[in-house]
């Protein structure tokens, strides 16, 4: 099976990295990169197995500056001069401007949720008490639908 190209915001990096969990990320995608600004975003150094890579066209970038924070703009920018990949965008605004870009996107949820199809992780539950405890804004109507979809 060919390796899914993952691009990720600095959400994902952060929240996942705050429960302690970065690694479900690797073991879910193994082929995760991000760009220089999220890395920057994310405030200490990235794990080798996340390539960094610039954006070649800084004025799309820019553009979509406008709407976006510099992070989600950078992800979106560089999804753009890739073929066939998966954005990891938290906020509704850039999920929305992905969705009208025509870009396949998750969130953090997904992932986790992913991780649970795939046998990585057992059960949810215990993940989403952890970003619980976070500043991760989640709706109990999310949590609650993401549970019963996985039988918890």
């Amino acid at each position: 099976m060919p390796k899914v190209l993952v691009i990720a915001d600095t959400s994902c990096l952060v929240i996942l990295d705050k429960i302690h969990e970065l690694q479900i990320l690797h073991k879910v995608y193994t082929y995760v990169i991000t760009t220089p600004e999220v890395q920057l975003e994310f405030g200490k150094p990235l794990p080798d197995w996340i390539k960094i890579e610039s954006v070649n066209d800084k004025r799309y970038q820019r553009f979509l500056e406008t709407q976006l924070d510099l992070g989600e703009s950078s992800a979106i920018a560089l999804a753009s001069e890739k073929t066939d990949c998966i954005l990891i965008l938290d906020d509704l605004k850039a999920r929305k401007v992905a969705r009208r870009l025509g870009f396949k996107y998750t969130g953090t949820l997904g992932v986790i949720n992913k991780a649970k199809e795939e046998g990585i992780i057992k059960r949810i539950r215990p993940y989403i008490d952890k970003l619980k405890s976070t500043d991760f804004r989640i709706s109990e109507k999310v949590i609650e639908d993401l549970l019963k979809r996985n039988n918890e």
